[in-house]
């Protein structure tokens, strides 16, 4: 007889370790508890990485009850509630099922506009029935659900609005409206939708950190490393004066007596997109002047050059460059001439523009025959005018 009650009451033991311990902080690897798998979803922003880990609930779950349209402000109550296990007597809801769903951000980001350090939080919800439902970050991010929670670990809370959704029968996290800066992050479950927004304000200069710690590595003997670092700070404006020191080095001499640097219209571009940045144009004018007379570079270079400087309302320079082009390459017959078309156009000398028109037509390349027409309608529109 005692043999048999210590058995049920080593049976009943193991039953509640397993019913209070899912598979993560098990000593054994065990199914989770309630059917509710585990988790987990990660999105990038720029350098930055966010992953939330959770174990997903379905909305008929519980002994196959249907509790469609009675999850939030019912089977999950309004407000901080006694959950009626561990010391916290006044808990939000963990958010998922099982261990506290937690969420990780491998840098310091914004939530919602607020400041939020680096690293691995818990993530509670509270519902409200009159007010927005309020998102917790709490440092105390290894708790067994809200069973611990206590509001002194809350590193942040902000608020959300709840939004009708598509019913969804497993409780899913994801990411929604990812752009280069932000996301936003939802948790979506029966008719509900909660969404709050990850902002990292200094995303460009989290590249440029990280590409300056690149190029004292391997990457910093190829030269063209450091002209893709440069032309992202020229693209982006910011980091200009080191941006222009990471120019020169392509251009001259990466790592000294290691690495050669490449003097060509690709790296002193580079240099002169970093100087317009600066607001320097007569400098980045000089360096392109000088880019563009080197013997190697290609008459369609040229032309392209002189293409950037009319999208930018530059006439007159583009004139500039299109008459050298053709002084440079007097035996290049169409991008001389195209080039010459466009910059005449576009200063208004109409007898010139059409000569080099018609000149270029005569002498398209192969590669370049599907775009006849549009040369012609550009012409006929030129004379007509």
């Amino acid at each position: 007889m005692k043999k048999t009650y210590a058995a049920l009451v080593f049976l009943s033991v193991c039953t509640f370790f397993q019913t209070a311990h899912a598979q993560i902080q098990s000593e054994l690897t065990l199914p989770p508890n309630g059917k509710n798998q585990r988790a987990e979803v990660s999105q990038w922003i720029g350098l930055v990485k966010i992953t939330i880990d959770y174990h997903s609930p379905n909305v008929h779950g519980g002994g196959g009850k249907d509790r469609a349209g009675h999850i939030f402000g019912d089977f999950i109550p309004y407000g901080f509630f006694d959950e009626g296990f561990g010391p916290s007597r006044s808990t939000p809801w963990r958010a998922g099922a099982n261990e506290s769903t937690t969420i990780t951000f491998s840098h310091d980001v914004k939530i919602e506009g607020k400041e939020l350090r680096a690293g691995t939080y818990a993530l509670f919800l509270t519902l409200q029935k009159d007010a927005p439902w309020i998102w917790i970050f709490s440092n105390h991010a290894k708790g067994w659900g809200s069973y611990q929670y206590d509001q002194k670990d809350d590193a942040l809370r902000i608020g959300a609005t709840p939004q009708d959704a598509p019913y969804t029968e497993f409780l899913t996290y994801g990411f929604d409206d990812r752009k280069p800066d932000s996301a936003v992050v939802y948790l979506q479950w029966d008719n509900k939708r909660i969404p709050f927004k990850i902002e990292v304000p200094n995303v460009n200069e989290l590249y440029v950190a990280q590409m300056r710690k690149d190029l004292q590595e391997w990457p910093g003997f190829n030269y063209q490393n450091w002209q893709t670092a440069a032309q992202f700070c020229a693209d982006n404006k910011i980091n200009l004066e080191e941006a222009l020191v990471w120019a020169d080095k392509a251009i001259n001499e990466p790592f000294r007596n290691a690495a050669r640097g490449q003097e060509d219209l690709s790296t002193l571009a580079t240099k002169a997109s970093v100087l317009e940045a600066m607001g320097k144009n007569a400098d980045a004018d000089a360096i392109m002047d000088k880019a563009i007379r080197l013997p190697a570079t290609a008459s369609r270079s040229i032309y392209q050059y002189s293409a950037r400087l009319l999208s930018t309302g530059r006439k007159e320079r583009a004139l500039e460059v299109a008459l050298l082009n053709l002084k440079q390459h007097p035996g290049e017959t169409f991008w001389t001439h195209i080039g010459l078309a466009r910059a005449y156009t576009a200063v208004g000398d109409k007898s010139n523009a059409i000569k080099s028109w018609e000149t270029a037509l005569r002498n398209v390349p192969d590669n370049v025959k599907p775009q006849i027409p549009a040369f012609e309608s550009a012409l006929k529109k030129l004379k007509e005018s």
